[in-house]
């Protein structure tokens, strides 16, 4: 039975295909179809035409959610396929000629013929979940930055109306902190608090908020240098309905990537200074780990790999080349900060990189590089973090 390498070129209207069969490595088919269900019906209606589904291998670029329900279809109709980095395409376009034509009809081309001279690894199926958690992750991360980016808004027109306050929370907005500036606002507010006031501040701070923090606050804020306008407390006002809408929202996405990370559970997990939300991340990003053969796949995939130049008689490399997803580069390295605080091997591992001369950020990625490396070999082994049998 012949085998035949599908390559599609996904697009937001149209995906447009190139069939090669295996037996004269030739173009036996190219084709438009819509991405609607009739097209979809129109791809697995050639696809039977020609052989069972195990004899087609289709192959495909990551392109955000464009191909998500081409994907879904796929997989319901007994389909394997593969995603494919846009980096290798481009490269082995380049390696193949030297016309700078690029057009969907090519592409697709390269992407079947690309197929061909690799080893076949489809898309684990049942990729709900981690399509899932990298939808709800990077919108979680969206919405962090926009948290941050208000209350840098509110401490600027804090900066203006009572420059005092946030020195006084030690320049954090704390949950009382929160409180006041939410039923107080202005200063003047402020400097007319009473006994009432004060029960309530001690009740929201557990009793932290003591009555000598609640009369230096009065004070500070009797004696302000800051403007007394409505205007801005029109201004803080609307800033911190937004502010609390996005942290409501923060709170919501958080329940639901907690829940389906805990329906996956990866072993992972058990790593700590791995929690939900970062395991969340290196979850969605990096999919099934069995697709990997080697660490050292993971940490191309993460972009945490030094780049290596070596031509004629000189060598250069040592930088890390940063390509793949930002964040999950963001979220394993951010994992090493606790790690190398809770979990000893890590420590000395972290230290040992430091007496050798490396600034602190190099010393991190050395021990990201090696949580990569212990997160393959538990994925691998089916197996939980187990501080004695590391190395």
């Amino acid at each position: 039975m012949s085998l035949y390498f599908v390559g599609i070129d996904i697009s937001k209207y149209k995906h447009d295909c190139c069939i090669i069969s295996a037996t004269n490595q030739k173009v036996i088919s190219k084709f438009t179809i819509k991405n609607d269900k009739a097209g979809f019906e129109e791809l697995i209606t050639t696809f039977n035409s020609l052989s069972n589904p195990e004899d087609i291998r289709i192959g495909f670029e990551s392109t955000a959610h464009y191909a998500l329900n081409l994907e879904l279809f796929l997989e319901n109709a007994n389909h394997s396929f593969m995603e494919v980095n846009p980096v290798l395409i481009k490269e082995y376009k380049k390696s193949t000629t030297l016309r700078r034509t690029k057009t969907d009809s090519v592409d697709c081309e390269s992407i079947a013929r690309w197929l061909m001279t690799v080893e076949y690894k489809p898309h684990s199926k049942g990729f709900y979940h981690a399509y899932s958690l990298k939808s709800l992750t990077r919108l979680r991360d969206r919405l962090v930055r926009q948290r941050s980016f208000y209350l840098v808004k509110i401490t600027n027109v804090l900066d203006l109306t009572f420059p005092e306050f946030k020195p006084f929370f030690n320049g954090r907005l704390s949950k009382t902190a929160l409180y006041l500036l939410e039923n107080y606002g202005s200063a003047e507010k402020m400097a007319r608090m009473n006994s009432v006031s004060y029960e309530k501040l001690r009740s929201i701070s557990r009793g932290k908020f003591s009555i000598q923090q609640f009369l230096a606050l009065k004070e500070l804020a009797a004696n302000t240098v800051g403007v007394n306008n409505s205007i801005f407390d029109v201004e803080l006002n609307s800033l911190l309905t937004l502010y609390k809408t996005l942290v409501a929202e923060i709170d919501t996405l958080e329940k639901e990537i907690n829940r389906l990370i805990e329906e996956v559970r990866p072993h992972y997990l058990s790593v700590p200074g791995i929690g939900s939300i970062s395991a969340a991340i290196i979850y969605s990003e990096y999919g099934d780990i069995s697709n990997f053969d080697n660490p050292g796949q993971m940490l191309a995939f993460a972009g945490i790999e030094p780049g290596i130049n070596d031509s004629g008689t000189e060598s250069h490399g040592g930088r890390m080349v940063k390509r793949g997803s930002s964040q999950l580069r963001y979220a394993l390295i951010n994992c090493c900060l606790p790690l190398i605080r809770f979990d000893m091997t890590f420590a000395t591992y972290y230290a040992k990189k430091r007496a050798e001369g490396k600034p602190h950020r190099v010393a991190i990625t050395h021990v990201a590089k090696k949580l990569i490396r212990v997160i393959y070999a538990l994925e691998r082994q089916d197996t939980d973090f187990c501080v004695q049998k590391l190395r």
